[in-house]
């Protein structure tokens, strides 16, 4: 069984229920197409990250972009 990880920052509300479950439906049968093999046995994480705890280069994305 795939286990397909998907990372994200939640911007602006988040992805909302219908976006993620479309997201997980695509990737899987994305998975499918090239794997040749069930997307109901794909499973889908979605995490999304505030911009507060995503740093690149040791500054905040929140930082980053306030500074832009």
């Amino acid at each position: 069984m795939p286990v397909i990880n998907v990372k994200m920052t939640h911007e602006d509300g988040g992805a909302t229920i219908e976006q993620k479950e479309e997201l997980a439906k695509g990737i899987s049968e994305l998975f499918s197409k090239i794997f040749n093999r069930s997307s109901s046995n794909a499973v889908v994480l979605i995490e999304e990250f505030n911009t507060d705890n995503y740093y690149i280069g040791g500054k905040s994305v929140t930082k980053i972009r306030k500074e832009k």
